[in-house]
């Protein structure tokens, strides 16, 4: 399902996360698709369970999944909804930067900073 990078600076559980959230909007992991649970998912990952869960919540918060207890966590049909959104806000952003005549590579460099530092907060807030 996933193939993870032990040696990245991105942390195992937002490696996970990005992964499905990617297969989420590109289509290969459709609405109503259960996903694996958590502790069988954290063992064929080699991971901590806790990992795993962490990853899931930040997709249920995003939401991308929806998880029902013991019926597990499958992809919430609102994925598509989540992405035309996204792809909405990201096309105001684009029209912004272009009003201000900033160059492409330094808007996405802004992006990808405040992204960075927004995951950041998230991640102390945690802690």
């Amino acid at each position: 399902m996933i193939t993870l990078d032990p040696g990245s600076s991105v942390p195992p559980f937002e490696q996970l996360r990005s992964g499905i959230a990617a297969r989420i909007r590109d289509g290969r992991l459709p609405a109503g698709t259960k996903l694996p649970p958590v502790r069988r998912l954290a063992q064929t990952l080699e991971l901590a369970p806790n990992t795993v869960a962490r990853a899931y919540r930040e997709l249920e918060v995003a939401g991308l999944v929806a998880t029902a207890g013991r019926r597990g966590t499958v992809v919430a049909a609102t994925g598509d909804e989540v992405a035309r959104a996204a792809a909405a806000a990201a096309a105001d952003f684009a029209d912004a930067v272009h009003r201000l005549g900033l160059p492409t590579p330094d808007a996405v460099a802004l992006a990808r900073a405040a992204l960075e530092a927004r995951d950041r907060r998230r991640a102390e807030a945690r802690d």
